[in-house]
């Protein structure tokens, strides 16, 4: 667990290996979301990355006949 101090302009410096882990990059955007009592940040990723993701799935499940 990192621990960050927030500037007197509320910014905060996201620790280096999380950014490392994470892959991020300066100017990238991130969502920030109120979850209970804590704060998150999702990294926002380009589309492009997203693709081939569901390679492999398995398609030959039954559909109704409006669906296909």
């Amino acid at each position: 667990m990192e621990t960050v101090k927030i500037s007197p302009k509320f910014q905060i410096v996201i620790p280096n290996r999380i950014r490392k882990s994470l892959d991020l990059r300066p100017g990238q955007k991130v969502r920030v979301f109120l979850y209970d009592d804590r704060i998150e940040l999702i990294p926002i990723r380009p589309i492009q990355e997203a693709r081939g993701f569901l390679k492999g799935i398995d398609t030959s499940i039954a559909r109704e006949s409006d669906r296909l």
